[in-house]
């Protein structure tokens, strides 16, 4: 039963950072994560790499934000450790789907990999 609850928190927290990145508040979609969060972004697009802590996701998000990126949940799933969200991702005219894997620990999201269209990031982002 315990299973079960944690469950459901995971994905709650998830859904919840989604809709506050959807409105455009980073601060409120960062509230589950951990201090020392990892989010990992593949790829060579400008906002590729390792951003490391609250103050590197904030950058980030950030960086989606200026190109007024949006995503759309379509699904979540999740076990006792980890949510993962298969999402449509909009920018610049142009959308690609996507997954990103949260790690929870007490809690908190300690580690976030993005699982996308590198191509797609470095055609709207640019490369490093």
């Amino acid at each position: 039963m315990a299973a079960e609850q944690s469950v459901e928190q995971n994905i709650g927290s998830a859904q919840a950072s989604y809709a506050a990145f959807s409105w455009g508040d980073a601060a409120a979609a960062m509230n589950s994560m951990a201090d020392d969060i990892e989010w990992v972004v593949p790829g060579n697009s400008a906002v590729s790499g390792t951003y490391h802590g609250k103050e590197g996701v904030r950058a980030f998000l950030m960086k989606l934000m200026e190109k007024s990126y949006t995503t759309k949940p379509e699904h979540f799933l999740g076990d006792e450790e980890r949510v993962m969200v298969l999402t449509h991702s909009t920018v610049a005219g142009e959308s690609s789907d996507q997954v990103d894997i949260f790690t929870y620990r007490d809690g908190k999201v300690v580690k976030a990999q993005s699982v996308l269209d590198t191509l797609f990031f470095q055609r709207i982002f640019g490369t490093k």
